[in-house]
């Protein structure tokens, strides 16, 4: 399988503020939620688009001082895909390629807006538990 790493774009981002009173004893559980799309084009089955998004939310139950929507699209040229098993490999490698850059992104609109900067923290494993099975078996090496 070769992967072409095209480029990256900013589909969607979105910062609220919530002005909500934080006890300074309180400890703060933010709770991002990260969700993934991937697309095909009509007509070009070697490109692709990978969607990557996080979310925090604040709720009645669990107010956050801040709401944020982040999704960002990786635009990949694959070639010498093999079945099921090649696909979900594309699928985990681009979202590892992905993931650094939106963890920058809400970093930066928190910080954009004159609060203290959120980082998302560093993940070497997989994010979504579906891929916990393929993760093992996926290497850089395996790609070129």
């Amino acid at each position: 399988m070769k992967i072409d790493f095209k480029g990256i774009t900013g589909e969607e981002l979105s910062f609220k503020l919530n002005r909500i009173k934080i006890n300074p004893n309180d400890k703060l559980d933010i709770k991002p939620q990260f969700s993934r799309q991937v697309r095909k084009v009509n007509g070009n089955d070697k490109l692709n688009f990978v969607s990557l998004s996080v979310k925090i939310e604040s709720t009645e139950a669990e107010p956050k001082p801040f709401d944020i929507l982040a999704t960002l699209v990786g635009v990949f040229e694959v070639e010498d895909l093999h079945g099921a098993n090649d696909e979900r490999k594309f699928v985990i490698e681009a979202t590892k390629l992905i993931y650094p850059y939106l963890r920058a992104t809400v970093t930066n609109l928190t910080a954009s807006a004159f609060i203290a900067p959120l980082n998302l923290p560093i993940i070497t494993g997989p994010i979504f538990p579906e891929d916990k099975d393929t993760y093992a078996f996926t290497t850089g090496s395996d790609l070129n």
